[in-house]
């Protein structure tokens, strides 16, 4: 799906245009406050695992541990997810879902918590192993899911070898960009280091080629977006000390992603050294739009682990943990879980020049925007992976450590209604029930597909998503 500008404008007019709405349509002591109604207040769920409004219901894809039909165990920590329409039946799609598992949690691997199962994957087909001869934990899986009678069809491994994946991002070219968010090296639980996107294309039914594409450098990689009118990539970058970049890759060959290209960071026109993260300081406020440029960076497979320090020693601007990024109409929306003076997170637009990546857009710059920064938690807290709705709002995870994680969205206007809520119990007590991932739509907005982080549970979410409420 796409949010676009347009479709932004033309829900608006629909909803009478959210002027003049109020800013606390709010559930008392429900854990959330609404800006506007949505679809209503959350209800309980008796099975204990996904809140949502009154007519809504999901159903369980699949879980962590269970069985897929290619003799492997479903990997836990189920993360970013890619949903593409299946070419060869119109009632079926195909997610491809990120693990972030790592070397180190056998207990949810898709080999089997002694490994048995590593046998099963040839050698050719994992890019990493550890110690024992599996595969390094982490990777992808690629399931297939009928809408129309709501289950799933097939399920089964796809990308092997690779740890910590995170987030990625789909691909005009139909397949989807695994992210590894990790920078450790060879020797450090495998043979080869990490910190690569690797391409899983949807429509294959076994494992993909291993092979880093490594013109997109070697970082703790979050997601990914790409511009299908120039194929140009963007990246966004997650570090738990806040001091993160915002990046793009310039593909030689945008079809072959392997064939090479140049990495680039956001700095700004006026050549300032610039913080967004609104720490310490106001550097500015929603509304606020910033004229960029993109500034080349040297010695991307990272050998150090300094590539955003020496990224930003040569301009490029600092982010607060920069999370999920969606393309829409010419525009792209990313978060960022921790920016803001509260640290509840930031959702920035950035809108590419007209001559993106050419000479052209040192005259024509790109602009980024601050979009949306929450000041109350119970609205909206450390958001992360984003997707939209086919009617252009945007759908936000959220990764928070305190509380529900809830499934947020977020109106043209930016305001901010709550669509669902993790209702699993937290694995240690007083702590926040896991993070919400994954979030995207069926080509056809009917079921928005779902991934509860841990253990690891996807969901598919049904109902009456014309029903929305001012």
């Amino acid at each position: 799906m796409s949010v676009s500008r347009r479709s932004f404008l033309a829900l608006a007019a629909t909803s009478a245009a959210f002027g003049g709405l109020s800013r606390a349509v709010a559930q008392p002591a429900a854990g959330y406050r609404n800006e506007i109604t949505g679809y209503g207040p959350l209800v309980p769920d008796p099975a204990g695992i996904f809140d949502l409004p009154q007519g809504f219901s999901y159903k369980v894809v699949s879980r962590a541990g269970q069985p897929m039909d290619d003799g492997l165990l479903t990997p836990g920590k189920h993360d970013g997810m890619g949903c593409f329409p299946d070419a060869s039946d119109p009632n079926r799609v195909i997610l491809v879902r990120n693990h972030e598992q790592r070397p180190s949690e056998p207990d949810r691997s898709a080999f089997g918590k002694d490994g048995a199962l590593a046998l099963k994957v040839p050698a050719d087909k994992a890019w990493d192993r550890i110690a024992s001869g599996a595969p390094m934990d982490g990777g992808t899986t690629t399931l297939v899911w009928d809408l129309k009678q709501q289950r799933l069809v097939t399920h089964h491994l796809s990308l092997a070898g690779t740890t910590v994946n995170c987030a990625g991002g789909r691909t005009p070219q139909r397949s989807w960009l695994s992210c590894e968010e990790t920078e450790i090296k060879a020797g450090e639980g495998g043979t080869k280091d990490h910190g690569w996107v690797f391409e899983v294309p949807a429509d294959l039914r076994g494992l993909a080629d291993p092979v880093p594409i490594t013109g997109m450098g070697r970082f703790k990689h979050e997601a990914t977006a790409t511009d299908p009118r120039t194929g140009i990539v963007y990246l966004t970058e997650d570090f738990a000390d806040g001091f993160c970049l915002f990046y793009r890759y310039l593909p030689a060959d945008p079809a072959r992603l392997q064939a090479g290209g140049r990495l680039q960071a956001l700095g700004f026109r006026d050549g300032a050294e610039f913080d967004l993260r609104n720490w310490d300081r106001q550097a500015w406020k929603v509304g606020d739009k910033k004229k960029v440029v993109w500034i080349d960076l040297d010695g991307v497979d990272n050998p150090h682990n300094d590539l955003r320090h020496r990224g930003h020693a040569k301009g490029a601007a600092w982010f607060a943990r920069g999370e999920g990024i969606h393309f829409g109409d010419g525009e792209f929306f990313f978060t960022c879980t921790t920016g803001g003076p509260a640290r509840n997170g930031q959702i920035l637009r950035y809108r590419p020049s007209p001559q993106e990546g050419r000479s052209g857009e040192k005259d024509r710059p790109g602009e980024l925007e601050l979009f949306l920064e929450p000041t109350d938690k119970e609205v909206m807290s450390m958001c992360d992976n984003i997707s939209v709705s086919p009617w252009g709002h945007l759908f936000v995870c959220e990764d928070k450590y305190a509380g529900q994680n809830a499934l947020k969205a977020v109106t043209p206007k930016g305001q901010v209604y709550t669509v669902g809520r993790n209702a699993t119990v937290p694995a240690l007590k007083n702590a926040p029930n896991t993070e919400l991932a994954g979030a995207c739509f069926s080509p056809d907005g009917s079921t928005l597909f779902l991934n509860i982080y841990f253990p690891g549970t996807t969901i598919a979410i049904t109902g009456p998503w014309k029903a929305l409420k001012a």
